[in-house]
């Protein structure tokens, strides 16, 4: 999804698009070539040309930020610390997890399709739920990209066989971003090779695309930003 904020004066272009790209509005497109035609895809992070405000996908994806999960534990001693005595397994709000997107503060084991994590045996317990000041559980959190149950895809461009690209600076937001990155403040955005914006540098050519404005969090989901075009 993409929410536009400020769009200045100038108008959105259109383009021929790839027949084979799947996209989401808030993906980043690039221009590629078909034979002797120019179409218009998802970026690899090379040559980003704007932001793209048309969906043509199987399945719609959403992100989840910063998911809690607690569970008490009765832990055991080891090597002076109290630790998880056997593997914990935490079902996640959502199934569906693609794999890459997954991201979490501790070391554990995901199965993506079911959306249910394992916390091995030996964890450290790091929560104090009664206040003692000895913990009593383990906390984790997680960040990931799952695809939306029962929702079949859409395609904008069927009518037209082109795709809607924000070429200008504008002002804007989207829940389609690499979440298995950090967003702080005034942070540069760059594109994945996934045509995603994210934090992360994927070439060393690679150049920014956007800043951050507003940071993606529990409550709100949608990365805003300002693009650099």
């Amino acid at each position: 999804m993409l929410r536009l904020f400020q769009v200045g004066n100038a108008l959105p272009l259109t383009f021929p698009v790839d027949p084979n790209a799947e996209f989401q509005p808030g993906y980043v497109a690039q221009l590629n070539t078909m034979g002797n035609i120019v179409v218009c895809g998802v970026s690899d992070g090379t040559a980003p040309l704007g932001i793209i405000d048309d969906i043509k996908t199987h399945a719609y994806t959403a992100p989840s930020i910063d998911e809690e999960l607690v569970i008490a534990v009765d832990g055991v001693i080891q090597n002076s610390i109290l630790v998880t005595p056997a593997d914990i397994k935490l079902e996640l709000e959502n199934p569906n997890i693609l794999e890459k997107s997954f991201d979490a503060d501790l070391d554990v084991l995901l199965k993506a399709r079911n959306g249910v994590i394992t916390i091995p045996k030996g964890t450290a317990l790091n929560c104090d739920l009664l206040g003692t000041g000895i913990p009593n559980a383990v906390k984790v959190t997680v960040s990931y990209t799952y695809q939306i149950p029962n929702v079949p895809g859409d395609d904008s461009t069927f009518a037209t066989s082109r795709v809607t690209i924000w070429v200008s600076k504008i002002h804007a937001a989207t829940d389609m971003y690499e979440t298995n990155q950090s967003y702080p403040l005034n942070a540069n955005l760059f594109v994945s090779e996934c045509g995603l914006l994210t934090t992360r540098q994927v070439y060393d050519e690679s150049p920014a695309i956007a800043m951050v404005v507003g940071p993606p969090t529990a409550m709100d989901r949608f990365l805003s930003f300002i693009t650099y075009f």
